[in-house]
């Protein structure tokens, strides 16, 4: 019994590796013969506050099974951002379906300033410094998308110098 509670309290005092923030959850409703079938979809963002941050889905009966799906997949659509300092390495924009963002980098003690579902992920990617505006759609899973695909089209200054074929000073 001993032995139980203290390999529980073991498990319990490891440390997370990665924090997670539930953005949205949607119920959906199916009417049948015996009534209505209600399922719920979470979407959910996973990230250290290092640089690395994924978005997941997950779809159940229940909503804590949809968080955990939704967690997991995040966790294999894990991407690293690039950062400079505390911010991202140049301004951005990138659009999904209806919903577009704008990314700007900003100087150091600006703070996240950020909207709704994009500044879920930013502050989980661990950007403190940033300028960031949603136009177009408030749709989460839009904006969210949007945010994702901007920030895994961001390139270092090493990366654009290599492409283009010339030395870093």
């Amino acid at each position: 019994m001993a032995k139980e509670k203290r390999e529980r309290r073991e498990r319990e005092v490891k440390v997370k590796e990665f924090d997670e923030r539930v953005i949205s959850i949607n119920r959906c409703s199916k009417v049948v013969k015996g009534g209505r079938n209600f399922s719920f979809r979470a979407l959910v963002a996973v990230g250290n506050r290092k640089g690395r941050v994924g978005i997941g889905f997950g779809k159940a009966n229940e909503v804590a099974d949809a968080i955990r799906k939704g967690t997991e997949n995040a966790k294999k659509e894990m991407v690293t951002i690039p950062m400079n300092g505390q911010t991202i390495t140049h301004p951005i924009t990138a659009k999904f379906g209806s919903g577009k963002v704008i990314m700007r980098p900003a100087s150091k003690g600006t703070g996240l300033i950020a909207g709704g579902a994009m500044r879920a992920v930013l502050d989980l990617a661990g950007v403190n410094d940033i300028l960031a505006k949603s136009l177009g759609s408030n749709n989460p899973i839009n904006v969210v998308k949007a945010t994702m695909k901007a920030i895994t089209s961001l390139r270092t200054r090493d990366e654009v110098l290599e492409k283009r074929g010339l030395q870093s000073l």
